[in-house]
């Protein structure tokens, strides 16, 4: 699934410092949210359109407005400029987002581990990331992406100048495998069981198994500290919400499944059941509620970066997530 690259940090910068985060239209009922998703609407995002379909968010007082990224504009731009409350992202864009002084925050893990994985065709006979030698590997161009090839490769003893990297942006896995690029990066819970489903036998190498430090959080759902300080109501409303859509994907994966069909009616249907059959019970996993985040996970992938150079800048796990305005964050 896509992820965006950090590459307009000061404009981001200056308008973080010009904007003020969204207000409600006064005399409405309802105050209006917008979230940015990350990708098309697909299961990581199911608990959001159930929690929609449930009435769950008017029941907090809100009403959420999806928006889907555009070209050249990633869910992190609007979030820390503020033109959207919330976005899709993840642990490793949040890290290099901080890194570079953009003061984005994680309210909310939506899976507890990193499914994710880089996929080549079982008959490329590539195992391991030394085997990208002279493969032709590709992505979404984004710095975080690159940096995490580079370092996963080296670490195996491999030479990241000879993968020939190949800019696809957003692109249908299974058009681009074989043809276009020798290995991409995917998510299990959505490329992986489809290529399950279409009896297509692919390698993964799965980005937890390479290093510890990268089993971090995958994607999540981010604001901007201003947000935070400014409408924590909001958070805690929109999240309370949120969690609740959630936990009833867990407990109910084919009504869930059915809730993001309805919402997404050009969505591949039986993907998403398939999907979502898979994916629900590792949206809350070992952790005591869904949606936690421990500090651990955060400093020990952004200490791994720092370790080998790919961020000039650590961070304070700390201020990188909370879990603050989670109806369970205490736990």
């Amino acid at each position: 699934m896509k992820k965006i690259s950090f590459t307009i940090i000061l404009t981001i910068l200056l308008v973080l410092a010009g904007c003020s985060s969204p207000t409600s239209g006064g005399e409405e009922d309802l105050r209006k949210v917008t979230l940015m998703l990350d990708w098309f609407p697909n299961t990581n995002h199911t608990g959001i359109y159930t929690a929609i379909e449930k009435g769950y968010y008017e029941d907090q007082g809100i009403e959420v407005k999806i928006m889907e990224p555009g070209d050249g504009v990633s869910a992190e731009q609007v979030a820390a400029s503020g033109e959207a409350d919330f976005a899709i992202s993840f642990q490793e864009n949040i890290t290099q987002a901080r890194a570079s002084g953009i003061p984005l925050v994680s309210v909310g893990a939506i899976i507890q581990e990193n499914t994710s994985a880089f996929a080549s065709l079982k008959e490329s006979n590539i195992t391991s990331p030394k085997d990208f030698e002279n493969k032709r590997y590709g992505g979404w161009g984004s710095a975080t992406e690159e940096a995490i090839l580079k370092a996963v490769v080296e670490k195996d003893g491999g030479d990241y100048q000879k993968v020939n990297q190949i800019t696809l942006g957003a692109t249908d896995f299974f058009k681009s495998i074989g043809r276009d690029t020798d290995i991409q990066w995917i998510f299990q819970g959505w490329d992986g069981v489809e290529a399950e489903r279409q009896g297509i036998q692919l390698n993964l190498i799965y980005l937890k198994d390479i290093d510890p430090a990268l089993n971090y959080y995958t994607p999540v759902i981010a604001t901007n500290e201003k947000n935070i300080q400014e409408n924590p109501d909001l958070i805690r409303n929109f999240m309370e919400a949120t969690a609740k859509g959630y936990n009833f994907s867990i407990e109910h994966p084919g009504e869930a499944a059915d809730i993001l069909i309805k919402e997404v009616p050009d969505i591949n249907k039986e993907l998403v059941k398939a999907s979502q059959e898979w994916l629900s019970p590792r949206y809350q996993g070992d952790a005591a509620a869904w949606g936690i985040q421990e500090e651990e996970v955060w400093k020990r992938y952004a200490d791994w970066l720092f370790e080998k150079g790919l961020i000039e800048n650590n961070i304070d796990p700390e201020k990188a997530f909370t879990n603050e305005f989670l109806p369970d964050g205490n736990q």
